[in-house]
C-alpha cells in the first residue's frame, strides 16, 4: 500500500469537499469517493442536503472535477441495508432507539470502504469528520481526540473505530476552529457546495418519517397498544412503540391533567409506559458491545466523563467492568432519558477512551 495514497469519501457536502483540498494541498494522492448507499438510478425526490440523493453524487463529481482529483462512485447498498437498514428497523421493533450513523460509520465507512481503498493501493481512508487521530508512544495506542470547535466535535459517532482504522484513517478537519472557517475555504476554491446545507435527517428516511419507513420496510406489523403508568395502570391507547422515543412529552394524546413522558417502553407486552418528569431520570446504566480506544480493556473501576447521545452534555460517571463485552455505569447524579440502543461514550479530557451500546437502564 502506497502511504501517500488516501480514498476520502465524499458525501457532496462541504466538510467532505474541503476534507479533500486539505489532503490534496499537503502532497497526498487523493481518490475522491462517494459511496452508493441507499438510493436508486431513478429517484426522483431530491432534498438539498441529502448526503444520500443523486444530486449530492453529482456535487461531489464537480468538487472532484474542480479539485483535479480522480473520482468513482462505489456501490455499497447491500452492506449498507444489511448493518444499518435492517439493523434499524429490528432494533425499533425491539423498543429501543438505534443510531444508524454509529452503524454506518463501524461498518460501511471505516470497515468496507478502508477495505476496497486497500484494494485500490491506499494507505488510508478519510472523512471530513470533526476529530482528530493522534499516536501515543507510550500507550503504543491510537487515539481519538475532540475536535478544536467543541459544537462540532463528532468523536461521539466514533467510539467504534478500531486500532487498526484509526492506524488507517485522516481526519484533517479536526484543527479548524469552526464550520465557517471550512465554509471560507470553500468559498475561496468556489466551491458548488461552499453554502450547502448541512444534512439533519437519517439519510434514508427522505421526510424524517420513521415510523412511515418501519411500517412500510419492517417485516413486522406495528399494532396499537396501550399506554400505562409505572405501576401497569392503564391511561389510553398508543399508535404502535415505534412512534414514541425515552423523554418524549409531545404528541402522546393523553389528557391526564398534568404533563407526562415516556419512561420506558416494553416491546414484549406493546406497552408504552410514562410518568413523571422525575421518573426520566435514572442514575445507572448496562451497556453491551464495547469498544475501547485509548485503552485495551476496563480492569478495575475506571471514573470518566459520560455522554449519552450525541447532543447531550458529558456527566462525571464511574465504568464498573462486568466482562470484556460489558460494563456497569453509574452517574454522579441523575442524568435525563438514558435510552436504550444509544450509545454511552467515555472521555478522559479530548480523549474518548471508548463506549458500548446501552442494553438496560436501573432507575
Amino acid at each position: 500500500m502506497d502511504k501517500n495514497k488516501v480514498v476520502i469519501g465524499m458525501s457532496g457536502g462541504v466538510d467532505s469537499s474541503v476534507a479533500a483540498y486539505v489532503l490534496k494541498s499537503k502532497g497526498y494522492d487523493v481518490i475522491g469517493v462517494t459511496m452508493k448507499l441507499w438510493q436508486e438510478d431513478n429517484d426522483i425526490e431530491e432534498r438539498e442536503n441529502g448526503c444520500c440523493s443523486l444530486s449530492a453524487v453529482e456535487d461531489a463529481r464537480r468538487v472532484a472535477n474542480k479539485l483535479d482529483i480522480p473520482f468513482y462512485v462505489m456501490n455499497f447498498k447491500d452492506i449498507f441495508k444489511e448493518k444499518v437498514v435492517d439493523y434499524f428497523l429490528d432494533e425499533y421493533g425491539k423498543g429501543r432507539t438505534p443510531n444508524p450513523c454509529i452503524a454506518c460509520n463501524r461498518y460501511v465507512k471505516f470497515e468496507e470502504l478502508l477495505r476496497r481503498a486497500k484494494s485500490l493501493g491506499a494507505y488510508y481512508v478519510a472523512t471530513g469528520h470533526y476529530a482528530k487521530i493522534t499516536y501515543d508512544e507510550n500507550k503504543e495506542r491510537y487515539l481519538l481526540k475532540k475536535a478544536e470547535t467543541v459544537a462540532k466535535d463528532q468523536t461521539y459517532a466514533l467510539y467504534n473505530l478500531t486500532q487498526d482504522q484509526l492506524k488507517h484513517t485522516l481526519m484533517p478537519l479536526g484543527d479548524y476552529n469552526d464550520k465557517e472557517e471550512v465554509r471560507k475555504i470553500a468559498r475561496k476554491l468556489d466551491l458548488v457546495v461552499a453554502d450547502k446545507k448541512e444534512s439533519q435527517e437519517i439519510c434514508f428516511v427522505e421526510d424524517d418519517d420513521y415510523s412511515r419507513f418501519i411500517k412500510e420496510n419492517a417485516d413486522y406489523k406495528i399494532n396499537p397498544g396501550y399506554f400505562t403508568d409505572t405501576k401497569g395502570n392503564i391511561l389510553g391507547k398508543h399508535k404502535g412503540i415505534t412512534h414514541y422515543t425515552i423523554g418524549q412529552r409531545r404528541g402522546l394524546g393523553l389528557a391526564l391533567g398534568k404533563p407526562v413522558y415516556v419512561v420506558d417502553i416494553d416491546a414484549k407486552n406493546n406497552q408504552v409506559i410514562v410518568g413523571d418528569n422525575e421518573e426520566v431520570f435514572g442514575k445507572e446504566l448496562y451497556a453491551e458491545d464495547i469498544n475501547m480506544i485509548s485503552i485495551e480493556n476496563i480492569e478495575k473501576p475506571l471514573k470518566v466523563k459520560a455522554k449519552i447521545r450525541y447532543n447531550s452534555y458529558e456527566q462525571p460517571a464511574t465504568i464498573y467492568p462486568i466482562d470484556k463485552d460489558k460494563v456497569k455505569v453509574v452517574f454522579d447524579k441523575p442524568v435525563r432519558a438514558i435510552t436504550s440502543g444509544q450509545a454511552v461514550v467515555f472521555y478522559d479530557g479530548d480523549n474518548l477512551v471508548g463506549g458500548g451500546t446501552i442494553q438496560r437502564i436501573n432507575k
